[in-house]
């Protein structure tokens, strides 16, 4: 598949030419970052890292991954509405991971106390890597399926017309009419504006809960757009602000600065190091309304390594997704081996 590119990538000056065309494509396209140095400023912004050349994909496993990602949403869907199963399959990792520990006991609790969300809502990205076997076939193995904070669906579709440019520049005019146009900001919104509707109150906001530095804002934007354009109000506040402003009333509807919250959109809280004690503390807040969360917390505890790996073991896909052999076989297609470090 590489060899696409073989003859590209061996001419050193044309690949230098179409770098700094590549370049000013993006900025002018709006693949856009802000820098390091000032990651909550927009005064100053540099591109996002990409690809030169685009990734050719044979067709035939473009649409097997994309006939098998709703077999995945409904797997996901199906693993987090299972109690036993996460804690069997955490128990483990719960016992030496203190990030899966205190998500769990969050989940217990909300559990225990009773569900006061009744929408849900998955934002879930398959990440694939192409196995060559011996006789040099590819085949479509997964990586990992990511289930909170997904990022880049904005820039995604800006990525298109500056790789039409570099293949432009390279006079590689067939394959650059080749490229398939994409826009993922407008399903995930349109995901975003279904949950809103379904929670059924027209004066409440889609909050973006959002880290501190946020050199990304503008992959996030392109979502935001999307709602804003729908009429949908989007609020961007971190877990401090759910600390501080944040409460539930008699229903558990949620409020924030004096606005209850539809939906919460998660662009934070996905690694260790975007807690300490108060965030922990809005965290629970968040997951004890009746906000839709995107994800609650079982649907990001069903995108852990360990969860998948339990999901590689025999007759694990068939106990989640009964009566669903076709789904189970297209899912097992996907899979490649997992190893526990135990």
């Amino acid at each position: 598949m590489a060899a696409l590119w073989d003859d590209v990538v061996r001419d050193e000056a044309a690949v230098r030419e179409a770098a700094a065309a590549a370049v000013d494509a993006a900025l002018l396209e709006g693949v856009l970052m802000r820098t390091a140095g000032q990651p909550n400023a927009s005064d100053v912004v540099t591109y996002a890292p990409f690809t030169l050349l685009p990734s050719p994909v044979p067709r035939a496993l473009f649409e097997q991954a994309y006939a098998v990602q709703q077999d995945f949403n409904l797997l996901v869907d199906a693993i987090s509405q299972n109690k036993e199963f996460l804690e069997h399959t955490l128990a483990s990792t719960i016992k030496v991971d203190d990030f899966t520990a205190r998500l769990f006991r969050i989940h217990k609790q909300v559990l225990e106390e009773g569900l006061a969300q009744t929408v849900f809502l998955g934002i879930n990205r398959s990440d694939y890597m192409f196995d060559c076997g011996l006789d040099g076939s590819p085949a479509l193995k997964q990586i990992e399926i990511n289930t909170i904070a997904a990022s880049f669906g904005g820039l995604t579709a800006r990525t298109v017309p500056v790789h039409g440019r570099v293949l432009q520049v390279l006079g590689r005019w067939e394959e650059a009419s080749r490229l398939l146009p994409n826009q993922p900001a407008v399903g995930l919104a349109q995901g975003i504006a279904t949950a809103w509707q379904l929670y059924g109150s027209p004066s409440a906001v889609v909050m973006f809960l959002v880290e501190e530095n946020q050199r990304n804002i503008f992959d996030q934007r392109c979502v935001e757009s999307e709602l804003w354009n729908r009429k949908i109000r989007v609020i961007r506040k971190q877990f401090r602000d759910v600390f501080e402003k944040g409460s539930l009333d008699a229903a558990r509807r949620l409020f924030v600065d004096g606005q209850e919250v539809a939906v919460v959109y998660y662009r934070e809280g996905y690694v260790p190091q975007n807690y300490n004690q108060q965030n922990w503390e809005a965290r629970l807040l968040l997951e004890r309304s009746r906000a839709v969360k995107c994800p609650d917390i079982a649907t990001q505890l069903a995108g852990t390594k360990k969860v998948q790996q339990e999901l590689s073991r025999a007759g694990v896909l068939e106990q989640l997704l009964p009566a669903q052999p076709e789904a189970v076989t297209r899912l097992r297609q996907t899979f490649t081996g997992l190893y526990s470090l135990e």
